[in-house]
């Protein structure tokens, strides 16, 4: 794989270590006969140790193959997320260092997950592109607020906060892009 191929979440082989890109950042110098060079940030697999490294476009890296394995949220173990395999009821259990940043968007029995595995071992997890959450906080509804498009905060039953439109109200069932982390619609 080309430097340039390179995207966040691929998983790559770099001196005999397995390391999983966090980030890359492109920087094209502004004069003749400069070239891109491709700031990689990724984490070792397991360890979580980081790694700065600075490749030039057309350098190679080895991207190393993983498996996916639908799974469905079961339980929490301590800090711990417990994911059972849809079709073996395997149970995978993913640190929360693993779930980082996903962890707000998980609920009881969520489904259409994947758990990516190297070597049978999870070192990710793929959330489906929407949730649906509950709004357990946010100020009222003010009259006339459908003709305006002013957002206003909204704390989510799993204790993320996101801005929502003021239509919005305590109790309703919203739907929030596990991507972006923003409102998508009603539920």
């Amino acid at each position: 794989m080309k430097a340039y191929d390179i995207k966040r979440g691929v998983v790559l082989d770099h001196d005999g270590r397995i390391w999983q890109v966090k980030d890359v950042e492109r920087s094209a110098p502004q004069g003749r006969g400069g070239n891109t060079t491709y700031r990689v940030i990724m984490y070792s697999v397991p360890g979580n140790v980081k790694l700065d490294i600075s490749l030039r476009a057309e350098d190679d890296m080895r991207e190393v193959e993983l498996s996916r394995r639908p799974v469905t949220f079961s339980y929490m173990d301590g800090d711990a997320y417990v994911f059972l395999d849809t079709e073996d009821f395997t149970p995978y259990t993913l640190d929360p260092d693993l779930v980082g940043a996903n962890a707000g968007y998980i609920t009881e029995g969520l489904e259409e997950c994947f758990v990516r595995l190297l070597d049978e071992t999870p070192i990710g997890l793929q959330l489906p592109p929407n949730v649906t959450l509950q709004v357990i906080e946010t100020a009222p509804e003010l009259k006339g607020a459908t003709a305006t498009k002013r957002p206003k905060p909204a704390k989510l039953n799993t204790g993320i906060e996101i801005m929502v439109p003021e239509y919005i109200v305590n109790g309703e069932k919203i739907v929030v892009s596990t991507t972006t982390g923003e409102f998508a619609g009603r539920a």
